[in-house]
């Protein structure tokens, strides 16, 4: 599988289960959010703009997409709700490593470039590191419909947080090039 695939797979609406474990301070909490991500045509705006804004030649970008949040964690009767446009851009044609650029980070609320390695297993690694502290993803499918993640967050100085996601397809979002086929024969 490569990145293009792994995106077109998780096109979607999905129900995500979190757990988090606060390693330094031997707490647990969970949460729960509903997800939509929307596959992006590399030749969109905002694909441009993000690969502009990183000094990234847009045609060298593989993929978009557009990632939506609306979720709640235990601690807090906070609705944390978000949105982010993700692009790839990998190291040489057809590679299964690139950069990842995001609006918005995972652990911070800043525009963050990352890396990306796909597996031979058909998993995906993110690896991003901020300033304060590092962070790394791996997400997989154990089916069309059931997406598994795991994650660390290590602060720089000792801080650190496990995750595990188990994110379940509600429904299926339309690829774009799909999307504006049908709204142009009507």
């Amino acid at each position: 599988m490569d990145i293009q695939e792994f995106f077109g797979q998780s096109s979607g609406r999905w129900f995500s289960q979190r757990t988090s474990h606060h390693l330094a301070f031997k707490q647990t909490e969970s949460g729960q959010s509903q997800l939509t991500i929307e596959l992006v045509p590399v030749t969109d705006a905002a694909v441009i703009a993000l690969c502009q804004q990183y000094e990234i030649d847009p045609s060298l970008a593989s993929c978009g997409a557009r990632v939506s949040w609306d979720g709640t964690m235990a601690w807090d009767e906070e609705k944390h709700q978000g949105s982010t446009v993700l692009v790839t851009v990998p190291d040489a044609p057809d590679s299964l490593t690139g950069q990842l650029l995001r609006e918005v980070g995972y652990a911070e609320k800043t525009p963050v470039a990352g890396r990306y390695v796909m597996g031979d297993d058909g998993s995906l690694t993110l690896i991003t590191e901020y300033e304060t502290m590092y962070s790394e993803e791996r997400l997989w499918f154990a089916s069309p419909n059931l997406r598994l993640r795991t994650s660390i967050l290590k602060r720089f100085g000792g801080f650190s947080m496990a995750t595990f996601c188990s994110e379940i397809r509600l429904g299926v979002t339309k690829p774009p090039e799909e999307a504006a086929t049908v709204a142009a024969s009507k």
